[in-house]
């Protein structure tokens, strides 16, 4: 397998103790320098970073389901019966659907996007 000519070069800063400890990494594994730094970066998985504008939705969502909630309680001490009772659960169940959809939602949006990819692909 032959590797295509490496030409470019790539300047970073850091300090002359960050340089000699990787050196040694490198001298460790007999590698040079620029080789360690490829390999450990080419094994690095990359994510996109989440929507700022989706979280802000997802929060208000959140706290607008923690405002009814707070209704819901209220009302549930105010007016105790059997039948009101019922009503609660079933108020209560919507909440937690919607929960559980804001959370895969977040979840989705904080994991590796389809289009992230590793170096190696």
């Amino acid at each position: 397998m032959t590797t295509a000519k490496r030409d470019a070069n790539l300047t970073i800063r850091l300090s002359q103790t960050e340089k000699l400890a990787w050196q040694e990494k490198a001298d460790l594994v007999g590698m040079t320098l620029s080789d360690l730094i490829r390999q450990a970066i080419s094994r690095t998985k990359t994510w996109t970073v989440a929507d700022k504008s989706l979280m802000k939705e997802q929060t208000r969502q959140i706290a607008r389901i923690g405002n009814n909630l707070n209704q819901i309680a209220r009302w549930a001490n105010t007016y105790k019966s059997t039948a009101e009772a019922i009503e609660i659960i079933q108020a209560l169940r919507l909440i937690e659907q919607s929960l559980n959809q804001l959370s895969i939602k977040a979840n989705q949006s904080s994991s590796p996007s389809p289009n992230s990819k590793d170096i190696d692909d």
